[in-house]
């Protein structure tokens, strides 16, 4: 009878112990999840702060001098649409809209002029008011932050560009699409008797090439 008494003894003790093992390892789990949950919604939020932020953080790096490969050798990832955010247009240098792919966006020429933070106008480059000149603007591709030339890939030959420059609009058309090596630099192949629009980034599904869209003014 002493003997059966301290075997179930043994089992509840036993019993209690798996109990309290399962119940860690539950509670392991939990914590783990909500982790990994906490940190997305930490990225999440610092990426929205980025963009909150960008009109007040001037120590983010200028990128004149860098080659146009450099700025935008990167990976491309899976295609999602970009998220909309309130902007205030009237505080940039010049703003680059293009209606077929939902693209409005402005840039600068100062220190905010950042490849990470806005579209950005490479050095050497000419404002729309300058006769036969080329406003150059590069931008990363994919679906990241500052991907917003994220659906360049869908222009075609004919369709139009806007450039709102000194509270006047300039209307481009695209004449010219092509890919070039990434070397460093860009061959950029245009009609020097013309006003020029161009656009560079990363060809889609390609880490080998860059592709540059020529545009004139209409």
């Amino acid at each position: 009878m002493q003997k059966t008494q301290k075997s179930k003894n043994k089992n509840n003790i036993k019993k209690s112990h798996l109990l309290l093992l399962g119940s860690l390892l539950i509670f392991i789990g939990i914590m783990t999840f909500s982790w990994r949950y906490l940190v997305k919604m930490k990225e999440e939020v610092f990426s929205d702060m980025k963009i909150a932020m960008s009109d007040v953080d001037v120590n983010e790096e200028i990128i004149h001098d860098v080659p146009i490969v450099e700025q935008l050798n990167e990976e491309e990832k899976v295609e999602e649409e970009p998220k909309q955010y309130y902007i205030d247009y009237d505080k940039y240098l010049g703003v680059l809209e293009i209606p077929k792919i939902g693209l409005k966006r402005g840039f600068y020429n100062s220190d905010y002029n950042n490849l990470d933070l806005n579209v950005c106008m490479v050095k050497g480059s000419s404002l729309p008011d300058v006769n036969m000149g080329n406003l150059i603007l590069i931008s990363h591709s994919g679906n990241g932050y500052g991907a917003y030339f994220a659906y360049l890939y869908r222009l075609d030959i004919g369709d139009d560009a806007y450039v709102t420059y000194n509270k006047q609009r300039y209307n481009y058309r695209i004449v010219n699409i092509y890919t070039v090596p990434k070397k460093g630099v860009v061959s950029i192949v245009r009609n020097f008797s013309k006003t020029t629009l161009t656009l560079i980034t990363c060809t889609k599904n390609d880490d080998t090439t860059q592709t540059v869209y020529i545009a004139e003014l209409v």
